[in-house]
Formats: C-alpha cells, structure tokens, sequence
C-alpha cells in the first residue's frame, strides 16, 4: 500500500505518514501515573490524534509485558442517552468483546458477559465485569476509554460511579490505572439526569488524579511529518509551504494532514512526483480545503450555534470586550476553536479564522451571486475598490435588517460577517482574504490579496469599524486612520479603506451614508459610512 496523509481515523502505522503519537505526550509521565495506579484524563479536541495515541500505547504496554492493556470506545452508547439499561449493555458488549481481542479463549469473557446479561443491572453490570477481568488476568489491567464523553446522561452517570465504585479494589479486583479520554476536561462534562437536574462530570468521578492535554504539532513536527512524504516519493516541498502549514493551522493535526493530502494527492498536477509543491500551490491547496467543507469543518461549524460557543465568539468577531464566564471559555479551547495568545483570546488559526464568517452567512452568501456581476474588476482585471465599495455601500443599506435576521444568535456582529461574506464573493477563488479579530481590538483587519492580468498584486486593506450610540463618527476617525495606516504599513498595501458602520437606529440613512477621506503618516485612506 503507498503511504498518504490521513485524514480518518487512527493512525495506520504502515499506510500513513506519522508523527509517532507516543512522543505527543509525556510519556514518562503517562507510564509513572500507571506505575502509581493512578486514574486520569485524557483530553483534546476532535481528529487531534487522542485515539491513534491510545492504541499506541495499548500496543507499547502490551508489548512491554508489564500489564494487560484493554482499549474500548464507549461511543458505541452514545444513543442511549438518559436509558442507562441500553447504554450499559452496549458498552459490557464493547469492553467483552475487545477483551476477547486481547485474551483469546483463556479469560471466558464471552461466557462471562452472557452471565451478566442474564441476571442484568444497568448499576453493577460494568463493575462486576471489570472486577471479573481484573481477577483473572495474570497481570494487572489498564483500561484506556475513548470518547468517554460522547455518553450523556444516566448512562454517562452509571458508568463513571461504577468505576468509582471499584476504585478501592485495584490491581487485584479492578483495572489499576483506567485513563477517560474525550474531547473535554471531565469537570466540563455537563450531564443531564432523566429529571433535568444537572451534575457535573466531577461530582460522578471524584478519583482522578490528574488531567492531560493532548497538544498540537510543533512547527518542528509539521516539517518531519511533510518530509516523510518527501522521504518516501522523492517530492519536495519549498521551505516557505512549511510557514504557510504553520501560519494557517498552527499545528492542528487533521488541518495539517489535510492540507498535505490537498497538494500531494487531490491536486493531480501534484501527482507528478517530480514536481516541487510550491507555496502558491499550498496556498491554493488552503483556499479548496476552505470551500470543500470537509468533515472535520463542518463539525466545527455545528458548534457555532451553541450558547456557549455564541457567549465566547460573538465578542471575538465584533473585536470587543469579554462577556463570557471561564467555564465558556474553557470550553472553547478544549473545542479547538479558540487558544490563549501573546495577546489574550485568539481564533485557534487562520482556517478557522476564515471559516467562521463563511458558516455563519452560508445560507444567505448566495445573494451576492445574483444580486452582483464583477463590474468592480477593470479590463486589465484589476480591482476597482470605489466600484466594490459603493456597491457594497447600497446594498448595505437596503439589506441590512434582512441580512441581520438571517444570522442568528449573531445579530450584533452582522456588519463584520455580512461585508466578510460578501468579500468572498468578492475573491471567489481569485483572491485571498486575511483576517485579524479578537477580543479587545474595537476593530476588523482585513486584506484583500488580488492579482491582475500581468500577474501584478493589489494589496487593499479594510477596516471595519461599527458606531453605536454613544460614540461619534468625528471622535473615532482619527483613531482609525492611525491604526489603518498601521495594518497598511505592516502589510505593504496599495490602497487603504475604512467602513464605518452606524447602529443608530435613530439616524436616517441620508447621514449614514457618506465617502470622506483621510491621511496619516503619508496613507491616504477613504472613509466609507454606512
């Protein structure tokens, strides 16, 4: 089988190129909490490596022959829900059956299992089985659970004070370490009981010793994992495509893989072995992975509408201040779609970034198909920016409460998404777009990256800035011809704007609507009020 980049499921080790998922975590770590029977968390949000970690493991301590290492994935349960009873008896058939893997006929698990489901209790079923397998097992056992917080409710209850439950037994009647792996932190497990009430995830599993993040790649790791493909078929990559893995994922594992299978295999120019994977061939390779939707986008995008997610995001997305609690927060994080950078709260990389905007105007981006034809692009095909704006100005101000409607949860942050969804359009596939948000900036930076006919760039720098109530255009404007000229200078633009949008419902549009100019250091900038 010829090796590729994976982007499903655990690692295979001979199919696959690979980061060894042992040297992710620390190890010595891992090996001293099982060596002191300690009970832990794993955690790590989705398509990061957790499972391809877990078997790793399993096989390195099965291999090592201190202990019988058992890997079950409980999400086999996750349909029951609050019916412990069905979740319960799922989740006895999963860890039988990988016993089974593992110890052949001589442990009896099979028969054993039958004698639980004959005389059934949801309350000890999993208790009495792994007391079974423990007594039986010559060595002491380690049980490794995957996505332990895909249950929910009373099955998720059941299984964590069972565990518990046991806790006192190990090594000789229960497994000595048990390691939960999931996408959150436990104390973050949210469960609901058949009554509503609502528990935390700590007060049913009050035994854990410690709780484990699994990280993102290192640069480092990215640069090993794309060589290996080098190493393998002779390809090379150009040393700027590993800034641009790093810059667009910062080392998130399924992006970074994707990206490598976009370019080397879904890319068929790239086929050729003999062709060197460029940096405009990876940062064309970025924008399809954008549009293609892929699993793992959508995924991220189903989160988007949690209140939790929409407390944390909206303030991001409109550059304000934080109204979100630490446990929303933390949430985010343990998510993947935000981490803590040199300047507080950040989107967690730049696909994300621009993913964002994308879903939370997906179902109205159509609009600007029909309502534009590309009269902003010149007949050498550069970009006409007072075209595209003024255009955007009139439409801003005919569709503004539509487009707000249609964007829920997200009302306020309307201005940044709509205009962000309509510069896609804009680029659709032609240019690029980069994005600056984040808490406490009071603005949006955006560059719209466009070449012409002659293959010449056009750099035009965006801001967008939103009036409300209490502040006024004159009070703002020279704030934001300053740090305008700050983001141009930094990025080289050719041109500079500023969009000012008032949320004065009081105003009439007549004074809404407005071009002025302004100039600091030597930019020049045109203002744009909407």
């Amino acid at each position: 089988m010829k090796k590729f980049f994976n982007t499903a499921g655990p690692v295979n080790q001979e199919a696959h190129y690979k980061i060894d998922p042992l040297q992710r975590w620390d190890s010595e770590e891992i090996f001293n909490l099982i060596e002191q029977r300690k009970y832990f968390i794993l955690h790590a949000p989705r398509q990061t490596g957790k499972t391809s970690s877990l078997l790793a493991l399993q096989k390195y301590l099965n291999k090592e022959g201190k202990y019988n290492c058992i890997y079950a994935n409980f999400e086999v349960a996750q349909f029951a829900r609050n019916d412990a009873d069905r979740g319960v008896l799922a989740i006895i058939n999963e860890v039988s059956g990988r016993t089974a893997d593992l110890f052949g006929t001589r442990l009896a698990i099979n028969e054993f299992k039958n004698e639980i489901t004959a005389n059934f209790s949801a309350g000890t079923a999993l208790e009495t089985l792994l007391k079974f397998i423990s007594q039986n097992s010559k060595k002491p056992i380690v049980l490794l659970i995957d996505e332990i917080d895909s249950l929910v409710g009373d099955t998720l209850i059941s299984v964590l004070r069972q565990i518990r439950a046991g806790y006192d037994k190990r090594p000789a009647s229960f497994p000595q370490t048990i390691v939960l792996c999931g996408v959150r932190d436990i104390k973050d497990y949210r469960i609901h009981q058949g009554n509503n009430d609502i528990i935390t995830g700590g007060s049913a599993f009050n035994i854990k010793a410690k709780s484990l993040r699994l990280g993102n790649f290192s640069k480092e790791d990215i640069v090993k994992l794309y060589n290996e493909h080098t190493d393998y078929t002779g390809q090379k990559f150009d040393d700027k495509c590993f800034d641009l893995a790093w810059k667009y994922t910062a080392g998130q594992p399924w992006l970074v893989n994707a990206l490598g299978y976009e370019v080397t295999y879904e890319m068929k120019e790239n086929r050729d072995r003999s062709v060197v994977i460029t940096a405009e061939a990876f940062e064309e390779a970025k924008n399809r992975l954008v549009v293609s939707r892929a699993t793992h986008l959508d995924q991220l995008a189903d989160k988007l509408d949690e209140p939790r997610v929409r407390r944390v995001l909206l303030p991001m997305v409109l550059n304000g201040d934080a109204q979100s609690n630490k446990d929303d927060v933390q949430y985010c994080i343990d998510l993947g779609l935000i981490t803590r950078g040199e300047q507080g709260l950040v989107i967690s990389n730049d696909i994300y970034m621009e993913i964002i905007p994308r879903e939370l105007t997906e179902t109205r981006q159509d609009d600007f198909l029909v309502r534009f034809a590309p009269d902003w692009v010149n007949d050498d095909g550069t970009i006409n920016s007072e075209v595209l704006l003024s255009m955007f100005q009139q439409f801003w101000r005919e569709n503004s409460e539509i487009w707000a409607s249609h964007i829920q949860g997200y009302e306020e942050a309307a201005p940044h998404l709509v205009f962000q969804a309509y510069l896609q359009r804009v680029a659709n596939g032609k240019g690029i777009i980069l994005r600056e948000f984040g808490l406490g900036r009071r603005r949006t930076d955006l560059m719209l990256k466009w070449k012409n006919n002659a293959g010449v760039e056009q750099r035009i720098v965006i801001e967008l800035k939103v009036l409300k109530q209490k502040d006024r255009y004159e009070s703002i404007k020279q704030k934001a011809l300053e740090q305008t000229a700050d983001y141009a200078d930094k990025l080289g633009a050719t041109e500079s704007h500023i969009l000012v949008f008032d949320r004065d419902e009081k105003m009439g549009w007549r004074d809404k609507v407005f071009l002025d100019s302004g100039e600091y250091n030597g930019i020049k900038m045109k203002i744009w009020g909407m």
